[in-house]
């Protein structure tokens, strides 16, 4: 936050004004290490993920990384003063046919809340309009009560909820699903 000092009758005028935050498609030097940072903190702290989670984010976007040059992926930065401060990306070829995988979704702490996610989300779901997906499908887990509001929000819906472990905590993993509704 950057603060604004106005004199006012003798007494400073504290103002604050968030930074801007910029949206940039594409890679850039450091968004896997930050997304998987993010990540890794995040869920720590929340969930209590520890090594298995944060190494199995970190394989993925390894993976993810040789082929998002394919145009059927993508991946969207929040950008801060320089700092990655939130990512998305959209996998087009991890789970099937015309099937869009949105992942890594997350946003920095300090800045949830402000309309960051949103943005994220909504550049990650017009990708997929534009490349004409049949739907996009997400895993999360039960608890993640704003993330989940977002998610239906932009047309979401729950499809599927199972006990899970694949991020080294047993959690009630669940899958969203949103249909593409293709102008014409």
């Amino acid at each position: 936050m950057t603060h604004d000092l106005r004199q006012t009758d003798g007494a400073p005028e504290v103002s604050t004004h968030p930074p801007e935050v910029t949206l940039v498609a594409g890679y850039q030097s450091g968004a896997l290490a930050r997304c998987t940072e993010m990540h890794a903190q995040h869920y720590a702290r929340i969930a209590g993920f520890g090594r298995a989670f944060e190494a199995r984010i970190a394989a993925g976007l390894a993976d993810f990384a040789d082929r998002l040059d394919h145009p059927c992926n993508g991946l969207w930065l929040a950008v801060r003063r320089g700092q990655i401060v939130g990512t998305v990306a959209i996998d087009g070829e991890d789970i099937g046919a015309g099937i869009a995988h949105l992942r890594w979704f997350i946003v920095d702490d300090g800045l949830r809340g402000g309309g960051v996610g949103r943005r994220l989300l909504t550049a990650a779901v017009g990708f997929c309009e534009l490349r004409a997906f049949d739907a996009v499908h997400l895993w999360t887990f039960q608890g993640l009560h704003a993330a989940r509001h977002l998610y239906e929000s932009h047309g979401f819906r729950l499809v599927e909820e199972r006990p899970g472990q694949q991020w080294g905590v047993e959690v009630l993993e669940q899958r969203f699903a949103r249909p593409i509704t293709r102008a014409g």
